[in-house]
């Protein structure tokens, strides 16, 4: 079994527990009264540093929302307040995707930095990787913090790194064979999309030493279907990963796949709550993630509403480690959720369902209002070959499973969007 820090990744649940009070305890006493985002945030709850005597304590602290952070950016552009050290102390600036509205800033030290690359070291390290591999990054390298923290995990492990940049799908697929790339970073969207232009061009997908695919940036290698499929097109096993650019890279599947990621605890708290009340709910029970990183003083984030849903399962894991597992990875996004005909669908669920069908390379949902009636419309994109009648069965998969029946259409060869990131599959436009 491979481990990053093992002496920490097996602690006792107790020492654990001491030890990120230990960490919390010195960020705060490090953030108060240069941090002004915090301070000031903290001095409006009437709460000191000094008054977190133990993690119970946490849950005192006000939480913190990414709107929250945009708007105190735009009052206080460029960067915002959220920034512990004078701006020449820092060394790298990043920005969220912007898929949900403008990208939100997020600046690192040196030492920040440094945190990131041991966070991605232990992602890297569950997946089984150590300094023997090569580590393909299928990634346009830009501001979009993406892989670039994985380019510094693999630094850490003494894995050689080989840039994926400027290439298109085939060349990055020709390169990985000339280099003997054993491991592939991208997200689960990309993997799948390389192995369709693997089957278009006629590429060996057998001609490649590939031994695992390390995913982040959007669900779909904890959906089991999707996860099935990357892992028979690369004849690799497939891992997820979870993170975001404003937290850090926070959890890791390991080599055992108990069904669920590990929550890198040694540099991260996570709460549970209820989204709608703010209560906590208990371990097993299904909830919205709010969580604090330890490392991060320059940029630090605590007890931070990521929208994530997620389900912590406390039992031990077959690797040894003790961290806890998010069951099933990050289950979905809390205002993902579209209620259809009285229904609650998840983008997940759908993508669970659809990739099921081997037929289908590409799809896209559309939920709209048709004469006062909520329609889910399905386009899907077929393999050569494939029979388009194949859109029935489909139909009919998600009818027994939704209680409703979506309008699933066959559309041309390369009619849909393809991703090299984050893929947009679910829109809903229920305009008037």
């Amino acid at each position: 079994m491979a481990y990053f820090d093992q002496a920490t990744e097996t602690l006792p649940r107790e020492q654990l527990r001491a030890l990120q009070l230990e960490k919390l305890q010195a960020m705060m006493g490090e953030l108060w009264g240069k941090n002004h985002f915090y301070s000031n945030k903290w001095k409006a709850a009437g709460i000191e540093p000094r008054d977190i005597r133990t993690l119970d304590d946490l849950a005192r602290l006000p939480l913190t929302t990414k709107s929250e952070l945009m708007e105190d950016q735009a009052a206080n552009g460029p960067f915002g307040t959220n920034l512990t050290y004078p701006i020449e102390q820092y060394t790298r600036l990043h920005q969220t995707s912007g898929t949900t509205g403008v990208p939100l800033k997020v600046l690192d030290t040196q030492d920040s930095w440094d945190w990131w690359a041991k966070c991605w070291a232990h992602v890297l390290a569950g997946s089984g990787v150590d300094a023997s591999d090569r580590v393909f990054l299928a990634f346009a390298f830009g501001p979009f913090i993406g892989f670039w923290a994985a380019l510094e995990g693999a630094r850490k492990l003494g894995a050689v790194m080989i840039p994926g940049g400027g290439r298109d799908s085939l060349q990055r697929l020709e390169l990985m064979r000339e280099t003997g790339a054993t491991v592939l970073c991208c997200t689960p969207t990309y993997a799948l999309r390389l192995a369709e232009v693997a089957r278009e061009h006629g590429f060996d997908m057998r001609s490649l030493p590939m031994k695992s695919t390390v995913h982040a940036g959007e669900p779909g290698a904890n959906i089991p279907s999707t996860k099935q499929r990357i892992q028979e097109a690369w004849a690799a096993k497939c891992f997820d990963h979870a993170g975001a650019s404003e937290i850090g890279a926070h959890s890791f599947e390991c080599e055992h796949q108990p069904g669920g990621t590990h929550l890198i605890e040694s540099e991260f708290i996570a709460e549970v709550i209820n989204p709608k009340t703010g209560e906590a709910v208990k371990p097993g029970e299904r909830g919205e993630l709010v969580i604090t990183n330890l490392g991060r003083w320059g940029f630090p984030l605590i007890r931070y509403r990521t929208g994530d849903l997620v389900e912590v399962n406390l039992d031990p894991c077959s690797c040894g480690r003790t961290f806890l597992r998010f069951q099933g990875g990050i289950l979905g996004r809390a205002d993902d959720m579209v209620t259809v005909r009285g229904v609650n669908v998840f983008p997940a669920g759908v993508e669970n369902i659809i990739r099921k069908f081997v037929e289908v390379d590409e799809f896209r949902i559309t939920v709209s209002k048709v004469k006062h009636m909520d329609e889910m419309d399905i386009e899907v994109e077929l393999c050569d070959g494939a029979d388009p009648s194949v859109v029935h069965s489909i139909a009919e998969r998600l009818d027994s499973v939704l209680a409703f029946r979506p309008r699933v259409h066959h559309v041309g060869r390369d009619v849909l969007p393809r991703f090299d990131m984050k893929a947009k599959r679910f829109h809903v436009n229920r305009a008037a």
